[in-house]
Parts: C-alpha cells; structure tokens; sequence
C-alpha cells in the first residue's frame, strides 16, 4: 500500500443521479447478504469470479450480468483504465455499521479500493486511523485499508457505494503520489454517462501465484516481523522465535521452489513446509502485535502468508493462459 493517510480524494466525478437509476433498476435478488452474515450489510456483485455471484478472490474475474446491463457503471468501472479485480455495490442500512476492522488477508496486501458513493448522506461517516470523513455522492476516494477502519450510517436511508478493487498500473500510482504532494497531477474531471462510448474492462485473471514466489514470501514476513519489532511492548525473546520461524518457512520455501518450481512433485513437500509452520506458532492471535495497527500477527500470517502462499489446482492455467 502506497498511500502516506488513511484517505486520499480523486479528481474524479461521477453523475451520482444516473447512477442510482442504474442501481434502482436492479431486481432485489441481486443484493447477497454479507458473507459473514454481519446485519445490515448486503451487496451485488459486479466483477466476481467467472462474473458469477459469489464472493472470494482466488480465480478469474470477469462482469456480472448485473454490471453489464448497466451502461453507466460499467462505463465508470471501466473509466480508471485499470485491471479490475473483486468489485461490488455495497450497501450498508440505516443504522447499521461496518464494525471496526483491518483487511489483512492476501487480497489486501497489494490492492486498493476506489469508493464512489451512489446513494448517501452526511450522516454517514467513514472512519481510518485517526481521521473521519464523508464522502459526498459522485466523489472518487481511496482509503488505507492496513488502518484500522470502521463505517456508522446514521441517516434514514441506505447507504450505496460502488467500490472498484484494483492493484493499479505505474500511471495510476504515479497519480496517487503527486496528488499525496500536493501537485495537481491531473486536472478534475466529472465523467457523464456518453451512450456512445465502448467501456473496455480489462479484469485480473490471475489474482495470485498456484506456489508463492519465494521473493514475495520474503517481502511479506519482512514487512511483517519490522512491524512488529517496531511495537516496543512486545517480548523480545517471542519476537526472535517468529523472525527465525518465518524465516526459515521462506529459505525451505526457496529450496522446494528451487527444485520442482510449479511440478507436482513438489506439492507435497510445500504443504509439510505450510504444517511444519502453522503447527509451531505460539498459541493466542495477539502474542506479537504490530505497531502500525495493532493487529495480532498470528491472524495475518495464517491469511496472508499460509493461506495464500500454495493454491495447486491453478497451476495449469497460470502456466498456460488457459482456464
């Protein structure tokens, strides 16, 4: 995650009013619970994987249908000229809450989300880190997801947000740092609907590696570990135990790859590496904590590293282009 605060407003508009026809003009199916049942909170999928509804990240993204009878958002997902990953309407009740959290899983670790509010009001409020905003209807806005964050809809209506993951090319990154320091790296546009325009969506398809590249691996836990040493208040001698176990997952790591790459014969030896792990950490999800964020490190190794550092089953399609 580049961003240097926890939110970043883009130079970017969009015709909120057309939008929310679009968004009326979806049937009532079309809006899935929350995965994890939280109250208040639903959503339609609009990039998924193979543009079906479900939720997950590990396979190819493609549009719903839901998206695609919808010119002007397709158009406006399109319009960031990005590989687009998981993308969705989120839509939060009134009164209803996105309790506080952090997204630590995989996914998170080299994405960002671009919110733009449908339907609001400046009851609703965002919270990440230290600050708190409203992010008005039709603005464009980018916010630190390592941070601990939080959403309150205290209005009467529903709150709707589309909300566009993306890893972001160079020039999309280069537009965040300018904007960071100050410079006006583009001028501000407000995006119409044009029924003539084409939208081309270009979706990620391959969201992670079938076997995590060792040199990732190692990014990963060394980011991780000066997090955490960076937390005075944890105990030294633990600290010393998860950098040489971490560490020592990533040199094996690097051997086993070293020797059958993506082969099948060497699955076997990568899950014993990811059991060898996972059995030797210390029992509590807060035994470390990072400083950035307080977040327990067990939590974070488990989804960022462990759970996503061998999917097999992929492995053909990534090698060869093909699903």
């Amino acid at each position: 995650m580049e961003l240097d605060r926890p939110f970043l407003q883009l130079p970017y508009t969009f015709d909120a009013s057309a939008l929310h026809d679009e968004v009326a003009a979806l049937e009532g199916e079309s809006w899935l619970p929350h995965p994890s049942g939280l109250e208040g909170n639903s959503a339609v999928p609009l990039v998924s994987i193979n543009g079906v509804a479900k939720d997950g990240f590990d396979g190819a993204m493609a549009p719903t249908p839901w998206l695609l009878q919808s010119p002007y958002m397709l158009q406006v997902v399109a319009s960031f000229k990005e590989v687009v990953a998981r993308s969705r309407l989120m839509r939060l009740a009134p009164g209803a809450v996105v309790q506080e959290h952090v997204d630590f899983n995989y996914h998170w670790y080299s994405r960002v989300r671009i919110h733009v509010p449908i339907v609001t009001d400046p009851a609703v409020r965002f919270f990440c880190g230290p600050e708190e905003v409203h992010m008005a209807a039709g603005e464009s806005w980018l916010f630190d997801s390592w941070q601990r964050h939080r959403v309150i809809n205290n209005s009467s209506q529903d709150r709707i947000h589309l909300v566009i993951d993306i890893a972001g090319s160079a020039n999309f990154w280069r537009e965040v740092r300018q904007l960071q320091r100050g410079k006006a790296a583009v001028p501000a546009q407000a995006i119409a609907f044009d029924s003539r325009e084409q939208p081309k969506l270009v979706t990620e398809q391959f969201p992670c590696a079938p076997i995590m590249a060792p040199g990732e691996m190692s990014a990963i836990v060394a980011e991780l570990m000066a997090d955490c040493t960076a937390n005075a208040d944890n105990d030294r001698e633990i600290l010393e135990y998860y950098h040489d176990l971490l560490f020592d997952l990533v040199h094996d790591w690097r051997q086993q790859w070293s020797l059958y790459g993506f082969a099948p014969e060497g699955i076997t030896g990568f899950q014993e590496l990811l059991a060898r792990t996972r059995s030797a950490l210390k029992q509590g999800p807060r035994v470390l904590v990072t400083s950035s964020n307080n977040v327990g490190i067990n939590p974070v190794i488990m989804q960022r590293i462990l759970g996503a550092a061998l999917q097999p089953h992929r492995a053909e399609e990534f090698a060869t282009g093909r699903s």
